[in-house]
């Protein structure tokens, strides 16, 4: 049976789709408020940006921090197609996200589950509660697949 996904996580793997027909990595995100409104989607943007911070979870922050008039995102939900890297866990732990949802794990880049394991360093301000694996099979197969496609 087929794992049905919340909706946060099927906007951020929409989001991923675009940044995949747009040739950027496919990794897409999600800020959802605690009544459930969706804050901000984004896909992933360096090549288009010429920005090496445009990653997806920059992006969906950076643009619910600016609807919210806060540099707080307290009692937001971060949903993403791919475990962060350490640049972003550092965003989310600054932004005070409280959970985090990622899809596929980055045995190479993640910092969350693997890594420097970020939220889980004594230096660490802010830890969100963490739940990986969620849309895990279609964000890994993007993945594998736009990378496979550039090797050819």
């Amino acid at each position: 049976m087929k794992q049905k996904l919340p909706d946060p996580m099927r906007l951020a793997i929409a989001e991923a789709h675009a940044a995949a027909e747009r040739g950027e990595v496919p990794v897409g995100a999600a800020v959802v408020a605690s009544d459930g409104e969706v804050l901000a989607v984004a896909g992933n943007r360096t090549l288009e940006l010429k920005d090496p911070t445009a990653h997806a979870e920059l992006l969906v922050i950076r643009e619910a921090a600016r609807k919210l008039g806060s540099e707080r995102l307290i009692d937001c939900d971060l949903h993403v197609t791919l475990e962060p890297c350490a640049m972003c866990a550092a965003a989310i732990s600054f932004a005070r996200i409280r959970r985090v949802y990622f899809g596929a794990e980055d045995e190479k880049m993640g910092a969350v589950e693997h890594g420097p394991r970020f939220f889980r360093q004594p230096t660490c301000h802010h830890a969100p509660e963490v739940y990986g694996g969620i849309g895990e099979g279609e964000s890994a197969a993007l993945l594998r697949t736009f990378f496979r496609s550039r090797r050819m």
